[in-house]
């Protein structure tokens, strides 16, 4: 989702936020970190790698005028006047702070940073992040006395991945400023996404393509493969994947004619689905848009095709290959076993 090749961190600061349910209070820092080219080189690689395969944005949003919200504004502060970021970053921790409305939510180092040339939608711009550290490693750490090595516990924060961080940037369509976030620590994603950043998914062809396939993933697990056993489930997400590879666009009919022919039932039972989906995920799934290729690839490695019997047996399907299932897997029953069996036809083991 974003090029980090010329990106620069031209500000960086710490803080740590508490929780008003334990106690913990806020701890500030009153001047920016000056890097050594040692900690920069491991810095800014781990606070912007996790973005640069992301497929959904975020816009700010405030239920009566979106220029309210508070990480928007303090962040528009921040583009506007880069003098105010040691300031405004205290503002943004007291702000978290003030969505520690459980117990349950972690205290931790924030980190907050100005980047310059990131590139988002080849656009090169400035972004603001905000990393929540929530959890830290111990290590063991040698030193040198009496002419001997010893060892301590020390803990520190890992270089592996980020717990909680969002980027905005300083690039707006027209829904507004772009914002992505991620959370690998999701038990408390209300927290991060609603409560503190206040953002909605954006109405793009990402979150289309994301909206449809997940709904498609849904129906093959709820309707196909009860009703219709795992191989037309199977047959079903392939040639799915299949039509979303092929197009540049979705229309639901043309789809339907191409992934259920002439079966009309699955079209009905498609359609029914389609309505209950959408009330009961309170989403709307969109009937034609632009297929994002990057969301396909993403969502593809989320199906599984795999037919596991109960006699230790997996026949994994490729997902890649919608034919191949109706073609060469034949499902049938045996009346002197009195079991279930498929046959599957080949050339050459491989």
């Amino acid at each position: 989702m974003i090029k980090r090749t010329r990106a620069a961190i031209s500000k960086f600061i710490i803080h740590k936020v508490g929780n008003k349910f334990n106690s913990a209070t806020n701890i500030f820092s009153e001047n920016v970190i000056t890097f050594d080219e040692e900690s920069y080189e491991l810095m800014k690689p781990f606070l912007l790698k996790s973005f640069g395969n992301l497929t959904e944005s975020y816009r700010f949003n405030h239920h009566s005028n979106v220029e309210l919200n508070e990480i928007n504004n303090y962040t528009s502060q921040i583009f506007q006047d880069n003098e105010s970021f040691v300031e405004v970053s205290k503002n943004i921790v007291k702000h978290l702070f003030e969505q520690s409305n459980s117990a349950q939510i972690k205290t931790g180092d924030v980190i907050i940073a100005l980047f310059e040339d990131i590139e988002f939608k080849e656009v090169v711009t400035q972004a603001v992040g905000i990393f929540k550290i929530e959890n830290k490693l111990n290590f063991f750490q040698t030193y040198t006395e009496n002419n001997s090595l010893d060892i301590f516990v020390q803990s520190g924060i890992s270089t592996r991945k980020l717990d909680k961080g969002c980027l905005i940037i300083n690039s707006s369509d027209a829904e507004g400023r772009a914002v992505l976030s991620i959370d690998t620590n999701n038990y408390d994603a209300q927290y991060w996404i609603k409560n503190f950043l206040s953002v909605k998914l954006a109405d793009d062809s990402n979150q289309h393509t994301q909206n449809y396939l997940e709904m498609c993933k849904d129906f093959s697990d709820e309707i196909i493969k009860e009703d219709f056993g795992m191989q037309e489930k199977s047959k079903f997400l392939a040639k799915t994947v299949d039509f979303f590879k092929e197009n540049e666009d979705v229309n639901i009919e043309s789809f339907k004619e191409e992934v259920f022919e002439e079966n009309n039932d699955y079209k009905s039972m498609f359609d029914d689905y389609k309505k209950q989906y959408e009330e009961l995920n309170d989403v709307f799934v969109r009937n034609q848009f632009a297929i994002s290729d990057a969301v396909v690839k993403k969502q593809k490695q989320k199906l599984k095709t795999e037919i596991k019997l109960d006699t230790n047996i997996q026949i994994k399907l490729d997902i890649d290959s919608p034919d191949a299932s109706a073609e060469y897997l034949e499902k049938g029953y045996d009346e002197e076993r009195k079991m279930k069996y498929y046959k599957v036809f080949f050339n050459d083991e491989e």
